[in-house]
């Protein structure tokens, strides 16, 4: 998207922060991700031109924490009802589950889009289911977003 976009993005900060742990992950750590996510994108909105494309945000932190540990920081509860995007694109889950070290719960899909999609009508901000495959997933992201930036 950013490319297409002609823009920057925010890579997802906990897959570099897992994959350089050398440990599993606890709770704790799930803060220190929050935290080096939310100063990327405070750091690399200064320079993104119109729009900053978030692989991930700390939504999806907190309901990992909660999915996880059934608890979340404070930090991370504050950060989520007061940072606001634009737009969220949330993905639907009509692809087919690919295996990664770091992927937990490729049986809980539903409900996980559940959480998100609660959360989402919950915080009352706008965002996009995008569905598809291929290129009809990716043109159904760029027109949902190309939708909200005539509208800022």
């Amino acid at each position: 998207m950013a490319g297409h976009f002609k823009t920057i993005w925010v890579p997802e900060i906990a897959r570099e922060y897992l994959i350089n742990l050398g440990r599993a992950y606890v709770y704790e750590d799930i803060l220190s991700i929050a935290q080096e996510q939310l100063m990327q994108e405070n750091t690399l909105a200064e320079v993104a031109s119109k729009v900053l494309f978030c692989d991930t945000d700390l939504l999806v932190t907190k309901i990992w924490s909660l999915y996880k540990y059934r608890k979340c920081d404070p930090w991370i509860e504050a950060q989520v009802k007061s940072h606001r995007y634009d737009l969220y694109l949330l993905c639907n889950i009509d692809l087919p589950w690919e295996e990664d070290p770091l992927r937990e719960h490729p049986d809980q899909r539903d409900e996980l889009f559940g959480l998100y999609l609660e959360e989402l009508q919950q915080l009352d901000v706008p965002f996009a289911i995008i569905s598809g495959t291929g290129r009809e997933r990716t043109e159904n992201a760029i027109l949902a977003i190309a939708g909200t930036l005539k509208e800022i």
